[in-house]
């Protein structure tokens, strides 16, 4: 950590009311959260006003601090040797929501695939960065073990996907992380091609991450249903083998075929949608896409991409989707140049790096949240941006951020028109925003060392 991140650090403690108010640290991709013993000891208006702090949101007793990715895990590992807490990464959605069911799944899923979006967009990139250098120097796919060597690298996290996502959702459910990692393998292990069940033969993947995500929970629930009727001395033996055995065979009688049938079903769908609807499908997708950052639920569509990239080799749900940053980049852009307001400016300068890279949270929730109007000229923008990426059929070959970032894993003969679609949003954004969606009286909140005078609105 440099001594800025420190100082950062040092001041949020004391704006908190010290180590000993603090009663639990967690932090999400873009967000510092606290909850503390005492709430008047808080310090709000200086909390806010310390520079690198974007947005403070409050609900339930939580306080979350928006600072952007990167740096919000290093003031947090800070934080916590300051106040002898341990820090906990947690998903993006808010605790106080758990009573709502279908919000609560969300959350759930949410947990299972933050935890791997690293490696994902790591292997999304060297996807990306090979199919460049292919491209771009074709000599290279002969007598070259460099582009082998790539590909291997970028290969690895999508071809063990199944069992991480097993690993992490018996995890999520309470079960044994290595039992859920079986029930993801039981998917994608090449051995069951050879095996036939009712006159077919097994296909390797089938059921995508649907089903591996109904395994992964079946064998967690066998686990605790059989653990009771076990003696303790042979637990260890007796219980993972059953839930094993049982897995194994109803994974391949029936959860492979449901699920098989259910990722059929949604990746046919979206296409269908998408072909169908086109510009007004694309506008809708898009124009939505930054209400659903906001309540966290975006992190429940990874599953969907997954499947998208499974079934047809590519993904045309993505850049539509992030048109969404796109036409928030613009929107800040106009209020950039129309408000003559420092503390305002100021934050849009610390959270635009970060927009145009594909991580909106900071923008959301430190500027156009707060302004109002803003956040909804930049669904505008977004909108445009998504019909046209809609109507070309733009569709990338990998998973990774939005923004400019997904522009390597764009399929090589469209990457031209995704970045006019980016341009496109930028520029509907922008316009909107500056003709219809700002004025300068919108900014006095900020004036007054509120930047996210936003108490109470949801977050993530």
């Amino acid at each position: 950590m440099n001594q800025a991140e420190i100082s950062l650090a040092e001041s949020i403690l004391s704006a908190v009311g010290g180590a000993e108010n603090i009663q639990s640290i967690a932090h999400c991709m873009t967000r510092l959260r606290l909850t503390l013993r005492d709430e008047s000891a808080l310090q709000s208006d200086q909390l806010r006003s310390i520079p690198g702090v974007l947005g403070v949101v409050e609900q339930a007793g939580e306080y979350q601090i928006v600072l952007g990715p990167g740096l919000v895990t290093r003031v947090a590992t800070h934080l916590s040797k300051l106040s002898g807490k341990t820090s906990t990464p947690v998903a993006e959605e808010h605790q106080a929501r758990r009573h709502n069911s279908a919000k609560q799944l969300v959350r759930k899923i949410a947990n299972i695939f933050i935890p791997l979006i690293p490696a994902i967009i790591a292997g999304g990139i060297i996807m990306g960065l090979t199919n460049v250098l292919i491209h771009s120097f074709p000599s290279l796919k002969e007598g070259s073990t460099v582009i082998p060597l790539l590909q291997a690298m970028s290969k690895v996290i999508f071809a063990y996907l199944s069992v991480f996502v097993g690993i992490n959702t018996a995890k999520e459910f309470g079960g044994t992380p290595a039992l859920g990692g079986i029930a993801g393998g039981l998917f994608i292990l090449p051995d069951i091609e050879n095996i036939q069940l009712f006159g077919e033969a097994l296909v390797p993947g089938r059921g995508g991450l649907i089903g591996v995500l109904l395994a992964a929970w079946f064998i967690v629930w066998l686990e605790k249903s059989i653990r009771p009727f076990v003696p303790k001395s042979i637990d260890i033996i007796v219980t993972p083998t059953v839930a094993v055995l049982i897995t194994g065979f109803s994974t391949y009688i029936a959860l492979q075929p449901i699920s098989g049938f259910l990722s059929e079903a949604l990746t046919g769908g979206i296409q269908t949608l998408l072909n169908q609807g086109g510009l007004f499908a694309g506008a809708i997708l898009s124009g939505f896409f930054l209400p659903l950052v906001m309540l966290g639920l975006h992190q429940g569509l990874i599953p969907i991409h997954m499947e998208l990239l499974n079934a047809t080799g590519i993904d045309p749900l993505q850049p539509i989707l992030a048109m969404a940053g796109a036409g928030q980049v613009g929107a800040v852009f106009a209020v950039y140049l129309k408000t003559r307001n420092t503390t305002l400016r100021n934050v849009i300068k610390g959270a635009l790096p970060v927009g145009i890279l594909g991580i909106g949270e900071p923008l959301i929730y430190g500027v156009t949240l707060p302004l109002g109007r803003p956040f909804i000229t930049a669904c505008l923008g977004a909108a445009v941006g998504g019909a046209f990426q809609a109507v070309f059929k733009v569709a990338s070959v990998g998973i990774s951020v939005s923004g400019l970032p997904l522009t390597l894993l764009i399929k090589p003969d469209q990457i031209v028109l995704y970045l006019i679609g980016i341009v496109i949003s930028y520029a509907a954004g922008f316009f909107f925003t500056y003709f219809f969606g700002f004025k300068e009286d919108m900014a006095k909140p900020f004036s007054s060392n509120s930047p996210a005078s936003n108490k109470g609105v949801p977050l993530q």
